[in-house]
């Protein structure tokens, strides 16, 4: 079964300051975690039981290559996800998503 997935605006804000951040480092450079994050996000919606249980029922999954995590939780037939953070921030910010 392949989940829909529902990305809040708060995770969609934070992969686009993070393609942006990236992009003015080396071009393309931003093309190339969006499809690292991407290839997340597939794995996730294939089987989102795969990535370990973090939080209650958040998961979290990590993203090769970059140090980045995307936080989600599975509800009925939908991957809801949380956040996408750098893995260095306090972990509060995102556990007061759900």
């Amino acid at each position: 079964m392949v989940y829909d997935l529902i990305i809040r605006p708060q995770a969609e804000a934070e992969l686009s300051d993070a393609f942006n951040w990236y992009e003015d480092q080396v071009s393309g450079l931003g093309s190339e975690y969006l499809n690292a994050i991407e290839a997340a996000l597939f794995a996730i919606k294939r089987n989102p039981e795969t990535y370990p249980t973090i939080h209650g029922a958040i998961r979290r999954c990590l993203i090769r290559r970059f140090p980045y995590a995307i936080f989600y939780c599975v509800e009925a037939s939908c991957v809801v996800v949380l956040a996408v953070f750098h893995v260095r921030r306090k972990p509060a910010d995102w556990k007061k998503r759900r």
